[in-house]
């Protein structure tokens, strides 16, 4: 048996789960999730615990076991309690903020916006929400700051994720887009040889 596939994943008070053939529904207070079971997998809703089991001891049944009952895990956190990235951006000038569905952020790339236009126009996924704590880096030891919660797992770390991307902290300063609490090794940049 997967050590983690043999767990039974608790429901907790307020969520449903639902086992139609393959399709798996969870609703909650903060929203709802689908997914659909692969072939070999199959569960079952025993009281207030969904139980997942295997066709056969296969390599690939046994890594499926572990991951169905990971992922229905995530989906009943999820619409319970949700979950949340927290991020900085570091830089004197830079800023973010939110219009409408759209994330917007300066992040340093000279030439790319204006006044009045961000340099990043960044669509937020439905399910997914952004919010701006600080809206603007003042120095290097406080950061401009948003939180991006929901209620998909996937979906708030591949969106906090790419966000990141477009301007990783770099080494010398740190300036950059950073998920909180993340440490950079910082370099020590060039020393001026010989006192010249």
């Amino acid at each position: 048996m997967s050590r983690i596939g043999k767990k039974p994943v608790e429901i907790a008070g307020g969520v449903t789960v639902t086992v139609n053939g393959k399709s798996v529904n969870v609703k909650g207070s903060l929203g709802s999730l689908d997914w659909t079971l692969p072939e070999q997998i199959s569960a079952t809703v025993e009281g207030n615990e969904v139980r997942v089991e295997r066709a056969n001891d296969q390599k690939q049944s046994k890594a499926l076991h572990g991951l169905s009952r990971a992922l229905i895990n995530n989906m009943v956190v999820g619409v319970s309690k949700g979950y949340q990235q927290r991020l900085e951006v570091y830089g004197t000038g830079y800023s973010c903020g939110v219009k409408g569905k759209f994330l917007e952020l300066n992040c340093g790339f000279m030439g790319r916006g204006t006044k009045d236009k961000a340099q990043f126009s960044i669509p937020i996924p439905d399910g997914v929400e952004v919010t701006v704590e600080t809206p603007a880096a003042r120095g290097d030891s406080d950061p401009a700051k948003f939180l991006v919660k929901g209620c998909d797992k996937q979906v708030v770390g591949h969106f906090a994720a790419s966000v990141r991307k477009i301007r990783p902290p770099e080494p010398y300063k740190g300036k950059g887009i950073r998920f909180e609490g993340e440490h950079v090794r910082r370099k020590q940049g060039k020393a001026l040889a010989g006192g010249r």
